[in-house]
Order: C-alpha cells, then sequence, then structure tokens
C-alpha cells in the first residue's frame, strides 16, 4: 500500500540504501534502458529494414534485429516510431468492415428477398464424415431447403436452393427467383463456376458475406448453431440414412416449433404465413 502511494515499485524500496535515498527518489520507467534519442533509433530502424532479406518486418523482429545489433529497446517504442514514420509492415488494404455493398443489416422486411446458406459437418460410425448444407430465410429466418450428403460439393450445396425455389416460388426456372439475394461465404463450393452459373440462370442474385466477417451470413450461422446444440451433439448416428431422418424430423420441428423472441416469440412458420398474406 505504502508502494501504491509513493507510484514506486517494492523493488525499489528494497534496493534502497536508506530510508532517506527512498524519500528522495523518483519513480522511473521500466523496461530497457538505451541512451538513443528517437531520431537516432529511428535511423537505426531505417537501416534494419534496408538491410532486411525480406519485404517488410514486424515492430517485435525489427526489435530483435536491434538487440542482435547490441541496442535494447523496449518494444512499444519500437512499434511507436514505426507507426509515426511510417515504417510497419503492410496489411490487407480495404475498409475494415468490408467494401459497403450490403445494406448494413442483416435482416430484411418481407420473406424471399435474402436467403442465407451455409454448411457443416458431422460423423456418422458407418458413413464416416458427412455433410449439412441448409437455406434459410432472412426475415422470417424458417429453413426453405436443406440437404444431407456424403460428399459437400457444388452440387449438394445447390441443393437447398432448389428446394426453396421449387416451394416458394412456384417452379424452377428460368429467372423465376428474380429479386432473390443468396448471402454465402467464401466456400469452394458456393464460388463454383457451376454454383453461380445456376443462381445467374435462376436470376437469384449472389450477394457474398465480407471475408472474414461471418456475422454478415449470421442468419445461416445461428441456425447451425442451433442445429448443433438441439440435434448434432445430442445424437450419435449409425448411418447417414438415420442422421437424414432425425435432421429432417428437427427442422420440422423447428420451423413449427422454435420461438422466434424478434416476433413476439411466434414460431418462423406462423410469422410466415402472417406476412405473406400482409403481402398478398
Amino acid at each position: 500500500m505504502v508502494c501504491e502511494v509513493w507510484g514506486i515499485a517494492r523493488s525499489t524500496v528494497y534496493g534502497a540504501q536508506d530510508e532517506s535515498e527512498v524519500e528522495v527518489m523518483e519513480p522511473k520507467k521500466r523496461g530497457p534502458k538505451t541512451e538513443l534519442s528517437d531520431e537516432e533509433l529511428v535511423k537505426e530502424i531505417r537501416e534494419v529494414l534496408e538491410t532486411s532479406d525480406f519485404l517488410g518486418e514486424g515492430h517485435r523482429k525489427v526489435r530483435a534485429r536491434l538487440r542482435f545489433k547490441g541496442i535494447r529497446v523496449g518494444k512499444n517504442r519500437v512499434l511507436r516510431l514505426m507507426r509515426e514514420n511510417r515504417m510497419l509492415a503492410p496489411v490487407r488494404s480495404g475498409h475494415p468492415r468490408g467494401d459497403r455493398s450490403h445494406s448494413g443489416s442483416i435482416k430484411t422486411e418481407k420473406p424471399n428477398e435474402l436467403w442465407g446458406t451455409d454448411a457443416t459437418r458431422f460423423y456418422t460410425k458407418k458413413d464416416g464424415w458427412s455433410w449439412f448444407f441448409v437455406a434459410v430465410d432472412h426475415c422470417v429466418s424458417d429453413v426453405v431447403g436443406w440437404h444431407v450428403a456424403k460428399k459437400g460439393d457444388r452440387w449438394a450445396a445447390l441443393e437447398p436452393i432448389r428446394q426453396g425455389v421449387r416451394e416458394h416460388m412456384d417452379g424452377y426456372a428460368p429467372n423465376i427467383a428474380l429479386g432473390l439475394g443468396l448471402r454465402h461465404d467464401w466456400g469452394p463450393q458456393y464460388t463454383a463456376h457451376q454454383f453461380q452459373g445456376e443462381l445467374d440462370w435462376l436470376g437469384n442474385r449472389s450477394t457474398a458475406s465480407y471475408v472474414g466477417e461471418p456475422e454478415c451470413n449470421g442468419v445461416a450461422e445461428r441456425f447451425i448453431r442451433t442445429l448443433k446444440e438441439q440435434c448434432l451433439y445430442l445424437h450419435d448416428f449409425d448411418t447417414l440414412e438415420e442422421a437424414r431422418q432425425v435432421i429432417g424430423e428437427f427442422i420440422e420441428r423447428y420451423n413449427r416449433g422454435w420461438l422466434l423472441e424478434a416476433f413476439d416469440h411466434r414460431t418462423p412458420a406462423e410469422v410466415r404465413q402472417q406476412l405473406m398474406r400482409k403481402a398478398a
């Protein structure tokens, strides 16, 4: 407590010769000391960067290379000087929250304006690792299509979209899904030429999530989490067919029984029915 009041370290007090030395002692900055000024240290940092075999070095590596030269300095000081003099290693350019091609909200006012699709893997004793694909509406959060497959390729990823279009667009034909957007991540299934080509054929615009920002696809991501907690983690599947049956039963219960707080704790099926009547 006394050291906190004085603003000095306990080791400083213990190392003092007598009480009078402690009384006049000023608190000193901790860390490695250097006799170089900021200007001199910047010159040394520039020399390290110019003589390096690599294009750009982080402040930690620069500090290590300075130590090799016998210059001991704190990493925070090196970081500050490199930042002030624009010497930090280059980083990925672009907006920190994506390119702003999205509206800024993942929820929509009406059903069938934007769907989100995503995938996850689960294990079966006989068939090994298998895939689950889903498409979820961004307004009412109901599952419009889903598919279970052993191979998680672009064709398996398309199946939930096909189911949803047939169910909610009254058919499957060119440009039948005009005005509908599909939010997906950057997995190889979704960036494949065949996947994107069929979206174009349907008139379904692709609206990919930002790189490294899965929250842009948050509706589908949230359903995947619910599926894992309420179904996949609770069952030890023997076969793929058993998993398909159990998952299908859960999705039926979800659409008709899951309560949505945003809609006054009504189910996805109830909300869709009400909003579609208003739209009609």
